[in-house]
């Protein structure tokens, strides 16, 4: 029985010489697909540009023709487990999926042909627990500390605070209604654990997108001359507009004063500043130091260690609320930024092993997708790693 590598390279070769049947061709994609290593890519690596010069090679290569064929042959075998991609760009750069690898090596090929060469087995791959990807999953903590976890919870009212309703929507979100004022102003907390993220409708109507590993504290009834709420990690706000009381976030050494606009702030632990990207509106950012007004496609960063703000302008805008959208967006990201975006969503820990390998990725990816779709997509760029315990992550030099 041959080897896995063995069986690769009789395909590889099968190919080149346009001798490979239409199953064959299937099942070398099926390879590229499961490979969680990186070595196809790699094997690929070495066939990219070798081809035989015979009188059936005289036309030159044709790429929007073997997208084509690839797309015919992928819709024909459904069984393929594909990752699917949007329109923008690719997830990874170099490799237009899986069949994008195998492309350059069938250059001016344009037929398959049967092979008499018989089809060696190979030897199966056991089975690899996958982890799903994360959901609609928060804590609710009332004024009371008392608990409501939201993923369980019924639609309908599930509390009322003072002169206010809670209630979970069957869209999959919480609302507050006021019915009045309020002489005593309660807080409540909405929490989300790795792997969930939860949209909220506040009191005034503002709406906030809570992306997973964060929180939120806000009165139950805003009252007085001002609108304040506290997070941690990272939450999109469309703020309603009311000039008479702004609306203040407040998040690690940050705060963003906001009459009504929309912006995305970022503030995990484990990023090196906080971020705050304005959309739309104006915001002004405050900190003990500075004071600064954004305006829409900026972005202010406010170092963990600092008071001082850096502002950038032209900040890529899809990619600050891709998750909100329910993607991944990376924009020559490197390996550490794409694994604490992974960690968080399917609650996970990533360990690196000896030194990081310098890689940057482009592209975008479903948030829907298991863990192992998305590294898959990963071991085409030649990022090597392994899983330990099943939600450990190490990447390999």
């Amino acid at each position: 029985m041959l080897s896995t590598n063995e069986r690769l390279r009789y395909l590889l070769e099968q190919v080149q010489r346009h001798q490979a049947t239409q199953a064959e061709y299937k099942e070398l994609l099926q390879f590229i697909s499961d490979d969680d290593t990186g070595d196809v890519a790699q094997q690929l690596d070495a066939f990219h540009g070798i081809v035989p010069n015979t009188a059936n090679q005289a036309e030159e290569y044709d790429h929007a023709y073997w997208q084509s064929v690839v797309a015919q042959i992928l819709n024909a075998d459904k069984s393929l487990p594909l990752v699917p991609v949007k329109k923008r760009v690719p997830f990874l750069r170099r490799y237009w999926w899986a069949a994008a690898a195998v492309l350059a090596i069938m250059a001016g090929a344009r037929y398959y042909q049967t092979s008499t060469k018989p089809a060696p087995a190979i030897v199966a791959a056991p089975p690899v627990k996958d982890v799903a990807p994360g959901g609609n999953r928060a804590m609710l903590t009332l004024s009371d500390g008392s608990q409501i976890p939201l993923d369980s919870a019924g639609n309908g009212v599930l509390a009322q605070q003072g002169n206010t309703r809670i209630t979970k929507l069957s869209n999959g979100q919480l609302a507050y209604q006021s019915a009045g004022t309020t002489d005593k102003v309660l807080y409540n907390t909405m929490s989300t654990p790795l792997g969930g993220q939860y949209k909220l409708i506040l009191p005034d109507g503002t709406t906030v997108w809570l992306n997973a590993g964060s929180s939120i504290n806000y009165p139950t009834a805003f009252a007085g001359s001002e609108r304040k709420v506290t997070i941690t990690g990272e939450a999109y706000f469309e703020v309603a507009k009311n000039e008479k009381m702004p609306f203040f976030v407040k998040a690690n050494n940050t705060t963003i004063a906001v009459l009504g606009t929309h912006f995305n702030i970022n503030a995990y632990k484990d990023e090196a500043s906080t971020n705050t990207t304005l959309l739309e509106g104006a915001v002004k950012i405050i900190t003990p130091q500075q004071q600064q007004t954004l305006k829409p496609g900026q972005q202010a960063r406010v170092a963990a260690a600092g008071q001082g703000i850096q502002v950038v302008d032209h900040v890529d805008l899809i990619q600050t609320v891709a998750w909100k959208d329910g993607f991944f967006y990376f924009n020559d990201a490197d390996i550490p930024t794409v694994m604490r975006q992974l960690a968080r969503w399917y609650n996970v820990e990533v360990t690196y092993e000896g030194n990081i390998p310098e890689r940057a990725f482009t592209g975008e990816i479903g948030r829907n997708l298991t863990l192992s779709q998305v590294l898959k997509g990963l071991a085409k760029t030649r990022i090597r790693y392994r899983i330990e315990n099943g939600n450990r992550i190490v990447i390999q030099p």
